[in-house]
């Protein structure tokens, strides 16, 4: 994760709202913990902060796409990194 905040409330309901659109679960995972990508409480109890690995899995294949989208908004830093 290249956020400096980290997670936060703002990315996972981001993240909660792609989630929702499949047709099975999409998993995220700190290594210990895998949670419910649909849910933001699930999301934020991973306690991700800068530096941390996260992985995504899906119940479907069909649902790759999502997952797809949902690293891409990891790889961003959520939107929010300072363009200096």
């Amino acid at each position: 994760m290249i956020n400096e905040l980290g997670m936060h409330a703002r990315p996972a309901a981001k993240i909660a709202q792609i989630a929702m659109e499949g047709a099975g679960i999409i998993w995220l995972s700190n290594g210990s913990f895998e949670v419910d990508a649909s849910s933001i409480i699930d999301i934020l109890t991973l306690g991700a902060v800068k530096g941390s690995q996260i992985s995504i899995q899906t119940e479907f294949d069909e649902d790759r796409e999502l997952a797809e989208q949902i690293k891409a908004f990891f790889d961003i830093g959520f939107g929010e990194l300072n363009n200096e």
